[in-house]
């Protein structure tokens, strides 16, 4: 048998991963109004609010480890197994949080989710390296990152509803078959890499292979995969760009997908019902971005710019459209306003992510690909840690307009250590 386009099929099955990947993370803080009327009745808002962002820590840090650590699993036994454990894992992770009673066992259990959902983006990575050509990376990956901005779009108003008909608990159990189910088709169509693939057709096998060489002003030079030792990785300023770009950028995501609900409750008095109207639209912003950055970057490349001024215009464009929208947040006025805008912040961070994570691709061959993505993953999440940490402490008074001053800045750092230290988004060649 012999498929069409089967490497659509594989990324459209990734990104449906990180629609359910992110149904599973957001279920905690569109149940977090119930969760703490049902298991900390007792405490005062500031308290609670201490209680979610120390549960929401564990999981980031764990987030962090866990990126490097799949980033390493992916590359030793492949995609196809690599997804099998990490979106195992999380599925029973998931589906354990409705045995938690306190903040002890909801940090265990969010710690087994961090690790495993973590491996959900140097799997992706990885796999568009196999799967794609360099020209369709960037829309590939921004299918895939759609995902994230879906499944935050669907997962507000899905548990929300839920809540209807089941307790919090069962919300969760429920959410966690769902990511076991997606095991099935996953098994069934990715049963080797594109060059072994018994259902590639070869014209499709083709077109991937001879398609993997980057695109650079000079192309007529002789080109190796560069596949360096992790100590040579770490050495090359290149990667630290990529690492850098990703420490800053990403916690601007994690800002509003911890603290959106949280917002809502506590600025604009919703309850889990309201926070599922109106919770939504800032996703809306994220998937269009996502598709815009991918698109861009194609249309760009289709046109013959290289590879370095495509990632450079497109990554620069999302920091400066999420640039003015942050500091607009410091008075957004009423609700529809206020997700207006964070969804115009989504929209440019999505534009400019998918490009950041096609740079381990650009630079590295694929046997270190996923190493690049997990160190760059991890500092994103550790990034993230530090905001999440300090989002109870800046917003005591009630006041967010300190946290978003500090992910606008975020967003300038990360523009500046692509250009600063990726002088050309070119694949590298060893120093020896």
């Amino acid at each position: 048998m012999k498929m069409k386009n089967l490497r659509w099929w594989v990324i459209a099955l990734i990104a449906l991963a990180t629609v359910i990947n992110y149904i599973d993370r957001q279920a905690l803080s569109v149940l977090w109004p119930d969760i703490v009327e049902d298991l900390f009745p007792d405490k005062s808002a500031l308290e609670r609010k201490q209680i979610y962002a120390t549960i929401s820590v564990v999981f980031v840090f764990s987030y962090a480890f866990g990126q490097a650590i799949f980033g390493k699993i992916f590359d030793w036994v492949g995609t196809r197994i690599g997804f099998v454990l990490s979106i195992g894992v999380w599925s029973i992770a998931t589906a354990l949080h409705a045995f938690a009673q306190g903040i002890v066992s909801f940090s265990i259990f969010r710690a087994i989710l961090g690790v495993a959902e973590a491996g959900n983006w140097p799997g992706a990575t990885k796999s568009n390296a196999d799967w794609f050509p360099t020209k369709e990376r960037a829309l590939a990956q921004g299918i895939f990152n759609s995902g994230a901005a879906i499944g935050g779009i669907i997962s507000i108003p899905l548990i929300a509803a839920l809540t209807i008909y089941f307790s919090w608990q069962m919300v969760f159990v429920l959410i966690g078959v769902v990511g076991l189910l997606w095991l099935i088709p996953w098994i069934i169509l990715v049963k080797a890499p594109p060059k072994t693939h018994p259902w590639i057709t070869d014209e499709e096998r083709e077109y991937i292979l001879t398609g993997q060489r980057p695109v650079t002003e000079d192309d007529s030079e002789e080109y190796e995969e560069y596949n360096p030792s992790t100590g040579e990785l770490l050495s090359r300023k290149e990667s630290w760009g990529v690492i850098i770009a990703s420490a800053a950028i990403d916690p601007i995501w994690w800002l509003f997908v911890f603290w959106i609900p949280i917002y809502l409750n506590e600025v604009y008095a919703m309850d889990v019902k309201s926070i599922g109207i109106y919770g939504w639209v800032p996703y809306v912003g994220a998937m269009f971005g996502a598709w815009f950055g991918g698109l861009l970057a194609q249309n760009r490349l289709s046109a013959g710019w290289d590879t370095n001024k495509t990632r450079k215009l497109v990554i620069t464009l999302g920091c400066l459209i999420m640039l003015p929208a942050l500091l607009a947040m410091a008075n957004p006025g009423g609700p529809t306003t206020a997700v207006i805008i964070m969804a115009i912040i989504l929209f440019g961070f999505q534009t400019a992510i998918g490009n950041v994570q096609t740079l381990p691709s650009d630079l590295l061959g694929k046997k270190t690909v996923g190493t690049l993505s997990g160190f760059s993953g991890m500092a994103a999440k550790l990034g993230a840690v530090g905001l999440t940490s300090l989002v109870p402490i800046l917003t005591a008074d009630g006041n967010y307009t300190p946290a978003f001053v500090i992910g606008a800045s975020l967003a300038v750092i990360a523009m500046l250590a692509v250009w600063v230290l990726i002088p050309k988004v070119e694949p590298l060649k060893s120093n020896k």
